[in-house]
């Protein structure tokens, strides 16, 4: 049956998250007309996450209730090319959101902004280390984007949360007790930083202690009343403990529907479908545009909507599973290593340190936020000297505070029985005396790890899944470890800790695993750079065979650096929308020459 078309609209704008509903705010607001389709459903900050509804932990953290639907739409997995690839039936590593604001929604709020050097990795090390320190094992490469560039953006959407925090270099002046790492801030952040419990201040004591340098994790959980650039009204945190795969109906925690949506919504030149499932993009008949996409909507009927502009943003994995089911781009061949869409797939590395304290120290866990934390950046990226190490990247120590919520904070010493009257003994007696520490780690690209179409599964749709080939690269492992003793050593140094212990989930010799939770931050697949061979969009989000495609989100990343990333995928938003509104709109075609 032929779709139903409609009529064409000047930009399409495909999911309802942090960067779609930036992109429909920012170019509506310039005078074109933008259609959002969100595959998910109709939800609102002041109604969907109120408490005490909100605050049911089996409904939201284990039995994820704002998570994206498997039985619909999933992908599969395997570790390398020499195993058949299997669906992913059931959610665990990672956590990708379904509905108006999509992941942004059940985020913790930790805002960071790269390091200069995460943006220019490969320069930087080249530069540093000499041009073979970087093996052929690896394919990471600099962005196309510098530091400076993203800076204002980065900024702005600090701005757009409310972002509470210390900065530690303004327009290159040091200041006290901020991050002593970050590249030149123009401004400060605009609230003050979190308050924080005694775990997190025992922790940067001991690291000052010991020459380090700790500061107060950047936070979307906003600390005073605040109105930001569109207008949106945000509170004081709570400290309820319900952040992360949760919504913030407090109005605390800064998010696409409240910093966005309430303050487009209204806007001539916005709509938005819900219950909008795109199943692919359509090009023109010389392949060199796209001419807008085929959905599902809400009765379940095919329905062609044409535009001039096509704009992709939806959650990272997803971004690319539709440009390879629509055939937009050259897929990634790992045999010969050529083509782009599917490249340099990674994700992030984790390791934790558990500190347990004498009957003195009382934490308080219950008193908690998605980004209450302190940290260390002395090992994240190349902030150390690594000449000796054998691995690049690193990753940031926190000591952090985000929930005490009884189903899934139980901590005990390492040794303690699983189950059991011991066990149940032991969670009584350390629930109010334990410290966590996170080792949050890089993951470099590598020419084997890829994201590509199953040729067996489908799904509910028809369409071939998007199946995973990963594993943790050797260079992951060895850097994990690294920081994950040095987390181990300022643990150690805390006062009153009786034992410290730490797990790795990219540990030497181990093997990634799918199952268990580790990050929502899948990245790449869908770089950015200046080259065409090795990039699927050029240094302005623009696919380089199809000029009036635009990317956004995670994909983009051609490697992953030591933080979350929703700071950099929005600062990378936010540069992409300026050049389309001042270069591609009034006269549109390539931004770059391929």
């Amino acid at each position: 049956m032929t779709p139903r078309t409609l009529p064409k609209t000047d930009v399409l704008i495909i999911g309802g998250g942090w960067t779609g509903l930036t992109a429909a705010y920012e170019l509506a607001h310039a005078g074109q007309r933008c259609v959002v389709l969100e595959r998910g459903k109709q939800r609102h900050t002041a109604t969907s996450f109120g408490a005490p509804e909100e605050h049911d932990e089996l409904k939201y953290a284990h039995r994820y209730e704002h998570m994206v639907d498997v039985k619909k739409e999933t992908l599969t997995f395997r570790n390398n090319r020499d195993q058949r690839a299997l669906p992913m039936r059931r959610l665990g590593s990672f956590l990708p959101g379904s509905g108006l604001g999509g992941a942004g929604i059940h985020w913790n709020g930790q805002l960071w902004r790269p390091l200069p050097s995460d943006l220019e990795m490969r320069s930087h090390y080249e530069e540093r280390y000499g041009k073979d320190f970087i093996g052929p094992e690896l394919s990471i490469q600099d962005w196309g984007v510098t530091y400076d560039e993203l800076e204002p953006h980065l900024d702005f959407f600090e701005r757009i949360c409310g972002a509470a925090g210390q900065a530690g270099n303004l327009n290159g002046d040091a200041l006290a007790g901020g991050n002593v790492f970050e590249g030149p801030r123009s401004a400060d952040y605009p609230n003050p930083p979190m308050r924080q419990p005694i775990s997190n201040t025992l922790f940067g004591k001991a690291a000052e202690r010991m020459g380090l340098n700790p500061f107060p994790m950047p936070s979307a959980n906003v600390t005073k009343a605040y109105v930001n650039p569109y207008g949106a009204q945000l509170h004081p945190c709570t400290y309820c403990g319900f952040c992360e795969r949760f919504g913030c109906g407090y109005y605390a925690k800064a998010d696409p529907i409240i910093c966005v949506y309430d303050r487009i919504k209204d806007h001539e030149n916005f709509e938005i479908r819900l219950n909008a499932q795109v199943l692919r993009i359509e090009k023109s008949e010389d392949g060199k545009t796209a001419t807008g996409a085929i959905y599902l909507d809400e009765n379940g009927e095919e329905v062609f909507q044409p535009a001039d502009t096509i704009c992709m943003n939806a959650y990272a994995l997803w971004n690319v599973h539709l440009m390879l089911v629509s055939g937009l781009g050259k897929p990634y061949d790992p045999e010969t290593r050529t083509g782009v869409v599917g490249r340099n797939y990674s994700y992030q590395t984790v390791a934790g340190v558990d500190a347990f304290f004498d009957d003195s120290v009382k934490t308080d866990p219950y008193m908690g936020a998605g980004a209450l934390g302190v940290v260390i950046d002395d090992y994240n990226g190349d902030n150390f000297d690594h000449s000796d190490l054998g691995f690049v990247g690193g990753g940031y120590i926190a000591c952090k505070q985000y929930h005490g919520r009884p189903i899934g904070y139980q901590p005990v010493p390492e040794g303690t029985p699983k189950w059991g009257a011991e066990w149940k003994r032991a969670v009584r007696e350390n629930y109010n005396h334990h410290a966590d520490l996170v080792v949050h780690g890089s993951s470099v690209s590598t020419p084997e790890n890829y994201l590509d179409l199953d040729p067996t599964w489908t799904d509910a749709y028809g369409r071939p899944l998007l199946r995973m080939t990963f594993d943790f690269p050797e260079n992951d492992r060895k850097m994990s470890d690294y920081v994950m003793q040095r987390a181990m050593e300022v643990a150690r140094e805390m006062d009153n800790v009786t034992s410290v212990s730490g797990s790795n989930n990219a540990a030497i010799d181990s093997h990634y695993d799918i199952v268990p939770y580790q990050t929502t931050h899948n990245v790449g697949g869908a770089v950015i750079g200046t080259d065409p061979e090795t990039s699927v969009v050029n240094r302005y989000g623009q696919m380089w065979d199809h000029h009036n495609v635009f990317v956004f989100g995670a994909c983009l990343f051609p490697q992953n650096l030591g933080y979350n990333p929703t700071g950099p995928l929005m600062g990378l938003a936010y540069w992409t929308l300026e050049h389309m509104k001042r270069d591609y709109l009034p006269n549109p075609g390539p931004l770059m020459d391929a």
